[in-house]
């Protein structure tokens, strides 16, 4: 049976054009169209990209990348799959983390190297197991993220990585606040059930049975 074909887009409550007929325009390379979605989406996305980049001039970066993303190729935005201030975010987030990994790289190769024999004789420092064990945690919380339905995914990510309040997240999807909550909530509890077992190793509690 084939797909259903997306919705037509629908003009914003105040009578503004929707973002998907803006994206519409713009893969017919309408310079005005783009700006439009600039006005609308740059502050929110500089917003983002600030939050996880933390210097202002890298943000500045990732945000410009992710409008030129659009500008070359709108065809990457399906609005069949969600709304366009979701898809923006996500592409912005993404591009921030790896502007993130590259600025680190680079600070790690411009490290002079230390002598390994004078390495293994400095004691571990307090808390380095700890540290250790923290990001063992963040790697199953990832994977823990990657097993939500997309629904639920979106929504914390953009609450919790992108530190957007619930209302904000309702805005920027277009999904009702209600709705928002719900899916957050289901998501939590997934979550909690998914690292169930990697926080009762952290606490030396047992991993099946219930809670007393």
């Amino acid at each position: 049976m084939a797909d259903s074909p997306a919705p037509a887009p629908r003009p914003e409550p105040d009578g503004r054009p929707s973002d998907a007929s803006l994206v519409e325009r713009v893969s017919a390379g309408d310079r005005g169209a783009f700006g439009e979605l600039y006005d609308r989406y740059a502050r929110p996305a500089y917003s983002l990209a600030r939050r996880i980049c933390v210097d202002p001039d890298l943000a500045e970066d990732v945000v410009q990348e992710a409008f030129l993303a659009l500008w070359r190729n709108p065809a990457g935005y399906d609005r069949a799959r969600g709304g366009f201030g979701t898809w923006l975010m996500t592409v912005v987030h993404h591009r921030a983390v790896d502007a993130v990994r590259r600025e680190n790289t680079q600070r790690r190769r411009n490290v002079p190297l230390t002598d390994e024999a004078s390495e293994r004789n400095v004691p571990p420092a307090d808390g380095a197991d700890h540290a250790a064990l923290t990001g063992v945690v963040g790697a199953e919380v990832r994977e823990a993220l990657k097993r939500l339905p997309e629904d639920q995914r979106q929504v914390i990510a953009l609450a919790y990585l992108g530190g957007y309040t619930q209302i904000e997240v309702a805005a920027l999807t277009g999904i009702p606040l209600g709705t928002v909550k719900s899916r957050t909530f289901a998501a939590i509890r997934r979550l909690r059930t998914s690292l169930r077992s990697v926080w009762a190793g952290e606490t030396g509690g047992e991993t099946t049975g219930a809670h007393r």
